[in-house]
């Protein structure tokens, strides 16, 4: 089955919501490009962030998660400090089908400008916006913007469904609305 083409990404689309909101093309003026692509679609952040402290004391521990660590930002644009953590979430929603996986790839633009962008597989039958981990890596701040693309998303389709999808087995991430924490 394989890599999947932008006429089957319009198919699931209409077929099971897949992507809400959807662009049916690619958007490139003047802005970082989103939308749909020849196998994929590129995602937009949403204008809620959540950026690391800068000089605050703490540890960052993924079973003991703690906010205030963050300062929440809502904009169009946000500022990462120089090797600090931004979390954020798309602003489209995605539905999974069963037989489908999709995988999350950073955009060459913000790469370029020291910004790593970090997404886990949406696996299975997983629904949510997708909470986005940015890591500034550049000695000097970096600025990404909402409404504008941030990740590709690219869709495997496989031979056969899988045994146990993510809603079976009532995923801690399941169908998250926001922008969410580590949870255990």
């Amino acid at each position: 089955m394989g890599l999947k083409p932008d006429t089957w990404i319009e198919q699931m689309v209409q077929k099971y919501a897949m992507i809400e909101p959807f662009e049916p093309r690619l958007v490139r003026d003047e802005v970082i490009s989103f939308g749909l692509s020849s196998y994929g679609y590129d995602v937009r952040l949403a204008g809620e962030f959540r950026v690391l402290k800068d000089e605050i004391n703490g540890i960052l521990d993924p079973k003991d998660f703690r906010k205030e660590l963050f300062e929440e930002i809502r904009g169009d644009e946000c500022v990462i400090p120089p090797n600090s953590l931004c979390l954020a979430r798309t602003l489209e929603y995605f539905r999974i089908p069963r037989g489908v996986l999709g995988l999350c790839l950073g955009k060459s633009t913000y790469a370029r400008c020291g910004l790593i962008v970090n997404i886990t597989p949406l696996e299975p039958e997983w629904e949510g916006y997708i909470t986005v981990g940015i890591l500034n890596t550049a000695r000097i701040p970096a600025k990404v913007y909402a409404g504008e693309g941030i990740a590709q998303v690219i869709f495997i389709e496989a031979d056969d469904p899988c045994r146990t999808s993510y809603a079976d087995r009532r995923g801690k991430y399941q169908a998250q609305v926001d922008l969410t924490p580590p949870k255990i």
